[in-house]
């Protein structure tokens, strides 16, 4: 479904960008040429104006419609996920970090390093050569 309504949208907004480029501006642009053509200059004006209103009002609504596909069914999650219930000891003899229960990112990576052992930097570090 949201496949389609984009493939519908990109239609539009190619179709869109036609139109305005169509479209006789004061300094000319690219609607500009002989008096000459298949529609008189004031015919074409209200034509051109009008298919430009009806694909604005298209580009809106299947904005809204991919908006609603995006927002419909979304369930909050949290970006650490959850560990698993048993968790084995990692190599090297590294202490597994538990996700948070309360605060965030910033105090789980405090705690982090003072489970290694390591005191936090007091200010901003030099790059080392490996």
């Amino acid at each position: 479904m949201q496949t389609v309504v984009i493939v519908i949208h990109l239609m539009i907004v190619a179709v869109l960008i036609g139109a305005v480029l169509l479209q006789k501006s004061e300094g000319g642009g690219l609607g500009m040429g002989g008096g000459a053509g298949f529609m008189s200059s004031r015919g074409t004006t209200n034509l051109l104006t009008r298919t430009t209103a009806v694909l604005a009002v298209g580009f809106f609504i299947t904005s809204l419609v991919l908006s609603w596909l995006a927002g419909y069914d979304r369930k909050p999650s949290s970006i650490l996920g959850t560990a698993p219930a048993t968790q084995s000891q990692p190599a090297g003899g590294a202490t597994p970090i538990s996700p948070p229960t309360s605060g965030g990112v910033l105090d789980t990576l405090k705690k982090a390093d003072e489970q290694q052992g390591q005191p936090a930097p007091t200010g901003p570090q030099a790059p080392r050569s490996q």
